[in-house]
């Protein structure tokens, strides 16, 4: 049976517990392969009890020496008992002179003592003892978690100003540079520097006013126009560093990143129609109103219908029919008017396109007889343009669109050289 002899407030600070008699440590640390808390045990004597009991800094110094031997213990592994236990009388006991010395010799996990308030510049110069004068029974994660960042940015050869670090927390990067930014005023200092931070976010939105990011239906019902991104990522890269040239390279890629991805979720937001509308494209509301059926077909065979009494317009209608269905192995599609004989295939696989149109309908049972044209297409841009251009006006719009060849052998020289380039 087991009894609690003492414990402190954090749950996760080592307990010590009495088991058929004998003193015993205990401490949670690491997960087993079911991802459940491991929990591990090691005997100890009254007298490192009673430093444990009267000393919060000692107690905190021995949890974070005892840790490693805890994650060396694995998902299913035994801990170091010998070793644990080996640590007792040198962490709890000894001067603090000979407790540094010690800390300098062993492994131990230094964000533990700085989550539970331990003075960061003495624990830098090796004075454990001194820097856990100020220390808390309750922990402040995100301290350590600040101070884990700014060790990885030292490392690449960063040291932010603090206005560098005031944009790292408006955008909620400072922690987390993958994260996607977002606007938290509240996590700056509103005298003085949210003022000169809202002041670099006010050079960025001037440089991309007008500015937009498309959305990339090749790629799915959410993904955006790479190309668009990082047109607008320069632009706010350039003005930032000329305005404000002391700031750091991760403070301008962070107002870069917020802007872009404010911009590409206003895109994702908006209905289809919008978006087709703002590539500047699309033909006027009703586009074919008492023309012809379209047809839409993908790779698969699968094939969608377009009637020009719809309530929505065929490019926004073809372009959803990309986005369900585009995938790896999915990456031509086909848009027909077949009522006048002509349609254009789409090859995202090799950013080109192909315009058909039926020159000879075939009779007495012949076959048609088509011509095919090729074109090579400068990313989702270019497609948008061209699949535009035919809805409103088939494949005789398409002429100033591209430069055509009949010829297959020489659209793949040109096809070639555009990879070489």
């Amino acid at each position: 049976m087991n009894d609690i002899v003492f414990t402190r407030r954090s749950g996760w600070i080592p307990k010590v517990i009495r088991e058929d008699g004998e003193l015993k440590l205990v401490l949670g640390a690491g997960a087993d392969a079911n991802h459940d808390p491991r929990t591990f045990t090691f005997s100890i004597t009254e007298a490192h009890l009673a430093v444990i009991r009267e000393d919060l800094a000692r107690h905190l110094l021995l949890w974070c020496a005892v840790l490693p031997l805890c994650d060396a213990a694995g998902t299913r592994g035994r801990l170091d008992e010998e070793a644990a236990v080996a640590l007792l009388d040198p962490v709890l006991l000894s001067a603090p002179a000979d407790v540094d010395a010690l800390f300098q010799r062993i492994p131990w996990d230094r964000g533990r003592l700085i989550a539970h308030g331990a003075d960061i510049d003495r624990l830098e110069r090796g004075q454990v003892c001194a820097a856990m004068r100020a220390a808390t029974e309750t922990s402040d994660g995100k301290r350590a978690q600040k101070y884990h960042a700014d060790r990885r940015r030292t490392e690449r050869g960063t040291v932010l100003g603090p206005l560098d670090g005031a944009i790292l927390m408006y955008t909620g990067q400072y922690l987390h540079g993958a994260t996607v930014p977002r606007r938290i005023p509240g996590a700056v200092d509103p005298a003085p520097l949210l003022p000169e931070v809202m002041r670099v976010i006010a050079t960025a939105e001037q440089a991309c006013a007008g500015m937009r990011i498309g959305r990339d239906p090749r790629r799915g019902k959410r993904a955006t126009d790479k190309r668009d991104w990082d047109r607008m990522a320069a632009a706010v890269d350039a003005a930032v560093r000329r305005v404000h040239p002391e700031l750091v390279d991760d403070a301008v890629r962070t107002v870069s990143f917020l802007m872009c991805s404010e911009a590409a979720e206003r895109s994702r937001s908006a209905p289809l129609e919008d978006d087709e509308q703002d590539a500047g494209d699309r033909a006027v509301s009703g586009e074919r109103e008492g023309r012809t059926i379209l047809s839409f077909t993908d790779d698969k065979g699968l094939e969608k219908r377009w009637l020009p009494d719809g309530p929505r317009t065929a490019t926004a209608e073809f372009w959803e029919f990309v986005a369900d269905r585009s995938a790896a192995d999915n990456e031509v599609f086909t848009l027909e008017d077949e009522e006048r004989g002509e349609g254009i295939q789409l090859h995202f696989y090799a950013d080109s396109i192909a315009r058909i149109t039926t020159v000879n309908e075939g009779v007495g049972g012949s076959d048609p007889e088509y011509r095919v044209e090729y074109s090579l297409v400068d990313g989702i841009g270019g497609y948008r343009k061209l699949v535009s251009a035919f809805v409103r006006g088939g494949c005789a719009a398409l002429e100033p669109h591209g430069s055509w060849m009949s010829d297959v052998a020489e659209f793949e020289r040109a096809r070639r050289r555009r990879g070489t380039e």
